[in-house]
C-alpha cells in the first residue's frame, strides 16, 4: 500500500482548501481504512473554510481536515479487533456523526444528536482523499450490488431527502399533491422517493431548465419555472386549492413565502434548504390553518439504512457527474455554476 496520497484539504481558518499530499492513515483498535470509490460533494463545503477559526473552534473542529462527507469505497485494510468485514469489501459511511448513546440515539432520533457538529469531512478528515481513515465499523454499512462510487450521494443528500419525504408521509393520501421546490441533487431524490413511496401527484420547482427536465425524467408530473409572483398562482390551479405538502430544498425568502402559500389547510411544510431565509409575514393570516411546518438538519442511520436498500431494489436512479480528484477545484466551481443533471462526485484515480 502507498505511505502518501492526495488530499483537498482546508489548512486554515478563511483560507481556500488546497489539494496537498498526506501520509496514508493506519487504522488503530476499532478502526478501518477504506480506499475511496466516490465522493459526492456539498453545497455546505463552500462556507467551511470562511468560517471565523473562533466558531470552528467552538464548534470542536480541529484544523487541518479533509473535506468530503459522502463516501463509498472498499475495505482496504482492519485494525485490530474489527469483525464482519474484509478486505474488499464495498461498503458506504455514514455521513452525520452521533454519540449512539444519548435521549435522541436511543430513540432513532440520531439526527438531533449534538455528537453530530463533529463529523467526517467537517471537523476532521473526510473523503477527498484516496483514502479515508474511520473510527468505528458503526460507521459502516455494506453495499451488495450497488457501485461504491455511486454510493456516497446516498448516504446524504438521499438520506437527507428521504427524511423530509418520511416526514410529509402521513399526509400524502391518494388525490393529493406534492410540491417539490429545488429540484437539484436533494430535490431530484425526493421526487424520486414521492414517486415510489406515496400516491400522490408531483409538482417540481426550479429556474434551472436542466433541472427541470431531470425532475420530469425522474417522475414529476408538473414543472413550474422558478419562483416570481405568478408561481403560488400556478401551484394553486395545478393542486385545486394547495398542496398536501411542499417540500423547500432551497429554502431562501422567495422560497418560503411561496412555499407556505401554496400549501393547503392541514398540510406540510418541510424547509430543508439552507438559504438562510425568513418568513417576516404574521402568523395570524400569514401561515396555513392547522399546518405542520419542520426543519431539520441530515439523517439517521435508519434513513440512511433505506436509502441504500432502495437504490439495491432499482428504485432509484442516482445521477452523477463525475471529476478526477486533480480537477476537484474545477468539480467545486461547476457544482457553484450550476446547470448540472445530478450530483458532483469526485473519483481519485478516475
Amino acid at each position: 500500500m502507498e505511505t502518501m496520497m492526495q488530499a483537498y484539504r482546508l489548512v486554515a481558518w478563511g483560507q481556500p482548501p488546497e489539494l496537498v499530499e498526506v501520509p496514508v492513515p493506519r487504522p488503530g483498535p476499532g478502526q478501518l481504512l477504506v480506499q475511496v470509490a466516490g465522493n459526492g460533494l456539498c453545497h455546505s463545503d463552500f462556507t467551511m473554510g470562511e468560517l471565523p477559526g473562533e466558531i470552528g473552534e467552538l464548534l470542536g473542529w480541529s484544523m487541518p481536515f479533509t473535506l468530503g462527507h459522502e463516501v463509498g469505497g472498499r475495505v482496504a485494510a482492519l485494525g485490530v479487533g474489527v469483525e464482519g468485514l474484509a478486505e474488499g469489501d464495498a461498503v458506504a459511511l455514514r455521513s452525520p456523526a452521533s454519540c449512539g448513546s444519548c435521549w435522541y440515539c436511543s430513540r432513532g432520533q440520531d439526527s438531533a444528536c449534538s455528537g453530530g457538529l463533529v463529523g467526517r469531512g467537517y471537523g476532521r478528515d473526510g473523503g477527498l482523499a484516496e483514502y479515508v481513515l474511520v473510527e468505528s465499523s458503526a460507521d459502516v454499512l455494506p453495499l451488495r450490488g450497488l457501485d461504491p462510487a455511486l454510493a456516497g450521494p446516498l448516504t446524504d443528500a438521499g438520506a437527507t431527502s428521504y427524511h423530509a419525504v418520511r416526514r410529509a408521509l402521513p399526509r400524502l393520501t391518494p388525490g393529493t399533491t406534492a410540491v417539490v421546490i429545488g429540484a437539484g441533487g436533494l430535490g431530484a431524490f425526493a421526487i424520486q422517493f414521492l414517486k415510489c413511496l406515496s400516491p400522490v401527484r408531483i409538482v417540481a420547482v426550479d429556474s434551472d431548465p436542466a433541472r427541470l427536465e431531470l425532475a420530469a425524467a425522474r417522475g414529476a408530473d408538473d414543472v413550474v419555472a422558478g419562483v416570481d409572483r405568478d408561481t403560488v398562482g400556478t401551484i394553486l390551479d395545478l393542486t385545486g386549492g394547495g398542496a398536501a405538502a411542499v417540500l423547500d430544498f432551497v429554502g431562501v425568502d422567495a422560497t418560503i413565502k411561496a412555499g407556505l402559500r401554496s400549501l393547503r389547510p392541514g398540510g406540510v411544510y418541510g424547509l430543508v434548504g439552507a438559504g438562510m431565509g425568513t418568513f417576516p409575514g404574521p402568523w395570524y393570516g400569514g401561515l396555513p390553518r392547522d399546518a405542520e411546518i419542520f426543519t431539520f438538519q441530515g439523517s439517521s442511520r435508519s434513513d440512511v439504512e433505506d436509502v441504500l436498500a432502495l437504490a439495491d431494489t432499482g428504485h432509484l436512479t442516482i445521477d452523477v457527474e463525475r471529476f478526477a480528484l486533480a480537477d476537484v477545484a474545477d468539480a467545486y466551481a461547476a457544482l457553484e455554476r450550476g446547470g448540472l443533471r445530478g450530483r458532483v462526485v469526485v473519483v481519485p484515480g478516475g
